[in-house]
């Protein structure tokens, strides 16, 4: 029997065509296999999930175990600030076998280029020809923030608690973490922490201070004492007034002549101490005018000396007013 040449023609076109087909397959699973079923997969879902501030998606991405502490910043506005700052994210897969892979993802956070590792491990087989991938368990790192003279904070937008002026916070990595202490007598400036991987310790030192218009109203407390200070002192006609002030003299002086003024008032200055705000001690000058009669002449002089003064204050801050006590002796 003769096969004819039509017929070779078209099982030659149709193996061809098949060929193209088993060709085109293979090409086909590679591609799914290093793209859409590559070790890089769930960790793009991963970080998917935290840029949408889903942290319970993220958490079994990652498959990790949370330590002890606060979680008010795994999940939501929080966790989506986080990555706010995290940008011009890349991934590499730089090692890779039959069974695990490590995944680099590299970004920037202010600037500063970072890096992230993630060790891949195969779990599995998809519709025969797939591999199934997922991170490695590990344990999220732990934020660990403090805050001076204050049992609260914000960071990443949220209020946070901080029993005994520290709290720890489990985050996820990669994240950028901003705590700050907003307030209209003591405040904190923002600051910011990098939870680059998972082997990282970061930490957040809020170090509040008090806030310029807190010191611009003891400023102006201090200088209403001492010229009420030096307005008594001239009426009363007093070298040692109840004041800051004290001229000691054995020199005798002309009655009505006694004129006390402030010449320097003190800086103020708002401190932290022992789990308290103290106002540091206060120096300044005062100038005082007389004239002075020599005991066995009679005679008179003018008297105009500087007089160095030193006191400190008790300060008070309540939610309504502020009161300085000024401690003298």
């Amino acid at each position: 029997m003769q096969t004819s040449p039509a017929f070779i023609k078209a099982a030659a076109a149709w193996l061809l065509a098949l060929v193209l087909v088993i060709v085109a397959t293979v090409v086909a699973v590679v591609a799914v296999k290093t793209t859409v079923a590559g070790p890089e997969q769930p960790v793009r879902r991963y970080i998917a999930a935290l840029e949408a501030g889903d942290g319970g998606r993220a958490l079994g991405l990652l498959g990790a175990q949370v330590p002890a502490g606060s979680a008010a910043l795994l999940d939501g506005g929080p966790l989506k600030d986080s990555m706010s700052r995290v940008e011009d994210i890349s991934y590499a897969t730089t090692s890779a076998d039959d069974s695990s892979a490590s995944v680099t993802v590299s970004y920037t956070v202010d600037g500063s280029r970072q890096e992230a590792v993630f060790p891949m491990e195969r779990t599995g087989t998809d519709w025969l020809f797939f591999p199934r991938w997922s991170i490695s368990p590990g344990t999220l790192p732990v934020l660990q923030a403090t805050v001076v003279n204050s049992t609260h904070a914000t960071i990443n937008g949220a209020p946070v608690n901080m029993p005994a002026g520290r709290n720890a916070f489990p985050v996820f990595y990669p994240g950028s973490y901003v705590g700050s202490l907003p307030g209209k007598n003591f405040a904190a400036e923002p600051t910011a922490a990098i939870a680059s991987g998972r082997d990282t310790q970061p930490t957040l030192n809020l170090a509040t201070k008090a806030t310029p218009q807190l010191v611009k109203a003891i400023d102006a407390k201090v200088r209403e004492y001492l010229d009420s200070c030096a307005r008594t002192a001239t009426e009363q006609q007093r070298l040692q007034p109840d004041c800051p002030f004290v001229f000691p003299t054995d020199d005798r002086i002309q009655d009505g002549t006694i004129s006390w003024k402030v010449s320097a008032y003190p800086p103020v200055t708002i401190e932290p101490f022992a789990g308290r705000w103290v106002v540091a001690p206060l120096e300044g000058k005062a100038r005082l005018t007389a004239t002075r009669i020599d005991l066995f002449t009679g005679a008179t002089a003018p008297l105009e000396v500087q007089v160095p003064y030193s006191f400190s204050v008790r300060l008070t801050v309540g939610e309504s007013a502020i009161t300085v006590t000024p401690q003298l002796g």
